[in-house]
């Protein structure tokens, strides 16, 4: 895969992007929203992406995708399609905290999003966040995101207050 915007490039993981990867997966935000994607150790970070590379071409895991700046090469982050309940599939992503606040999140999911539905097959995509991280609801609600839910629901293993969100083709 490869997704061109006017300032990203959207492609797949090699295994020489471990350190960024780990390095980006430390910060703050992500401990805070995504504890399961935190990787304490270039060596995790490594494993974590044998396996996210060994699901390119297939549709039955996790399809994720690292997010680099065009001009400079930078991976900032990553986004991602991943299978949940009942053949259903959320989006996911993450820019690391000294990228945040220019507008790459909603910039690569847009760009993402109907290139990796259609690739799936797929005319409904979810975005679940808890409903203290305003920011992702705002990348959400600018990438077409309609809210189904909100209140408290199961999130990373724990009753949370959540907000569910709908993407439809």
């Amino acid at each position: 895969m490869r997704i061109e915007t006017e300032r990203l490039i959207i492609t797949e993981f090699t295994p020489d992007m471990a350190q960024v990867v780990q390095e980006n997966s430390v910060d703050e935000d992500n401990r805070r929203f995504v504890p399961d994607e935190v990787w304490e150790t270039v060596e995790e970070a490594r494993e974590t992406l044998a396996f996210l590379i060994s699901q390119y071409g297939s549709f039955e895991g996790p399809l994720v995708y690292p997010v680099t700046v065009r001009q400079t090469g930078d991976n900032i982050g990553y986004v991602q399609l991943c299978p949940v309940d009942d053949g259903k599939w959320e989006i996911g992503y993450h820019i690391g905290k000294k990228y945040t606040g220019n507008g790459y999140a909603t910039e690569a999911v847009k760009a993402f999003l109907p290139v990796i539905a259609e690739q799936a097959g797929i005319s409904e995509v979810y975005g679940i966040c808890l409903a203290e991280n305003t920011a992702s609801q705002a990348v959400l609600r600018k990438c077409g995101f309609t809210v189904i839910f909100s209140g408290i629901a199961g999130y990373q293993g724990e009753d949370r207050e959540v907000v569910k969100t709908v993407w439809r083709a």
